[in-house]
């Protein structure tokens, strides 16, 4: 035996995990699935039949939930689908933007949240900018999964 020290780097979150399984048939329209290790909201469900020695197949389309790019796959009906994200929505109160495109938050409990960008989709961007601009109280909502966060949506309560 050697008188080395081990050092482990705990790279673990709480031991949650971002997916659960579920049987392929069971999921349908406006479900959530990970295809290609991208989380999808289910937008298309087609069954086929069975061949002579086969499975009856599921084909989803999806559309990244954080993208917005469509994505396709096949699996056997029976099989389970190992990776079914945890979808979470959650509601911040927009308290300021900064130069470089991040947005302060504030979260239930009363602390910041700092993190995140502003989005990508060029209408809600332009929403928020100009709420925010004319002084308004925003809340955004957040959606999560799979250890990606991104705003997905807004609501106006009123001037401050």
């Amino acid at each position: 035996m050697s008188d080395e020290e081990h050092h482990f780097e705990s790279k673990a979150d709480a031991g949650a995990s971002k997916t659960y399984p579920q049987q392929a048939g069971t999921i349908r329209k406006n479900g959530h699935i990970v295809i290609k290790n991208r989380p999808c909201k289910v937008v298309e469900v087609s069954t086929s039949k069975t061949g002579k020695h086969g499975h009856a197949k599921c084909h989803f389309v999806g559309i990244d939930i954080f993208t917005g790019k469509k994505l396709e796959d096949i699996v056997p009906s029976s099989h389970n689908c190992d990776e079914v994200p945890h979808v979470n929505r959650t509601d911040y109160q927009l308290i300021d933007i900064s130069e470089d495109g991040f947005v302060s938050l504030l979260t239930e409990s009363g602390s910041t949240k700092d993190d995140l960008k502003l989005p990508t989709d060029d209408a809600l961007l332009t929403q928020i900018k100009d709420g925010f601009g004319e002084g308004k109280d925003l809340i955004v909502s957040v959606m999560s999964a799979m250890g990606e966060e991104q705003i997905c949506g807004l609501k106006d309560i009123g001037p401050k």
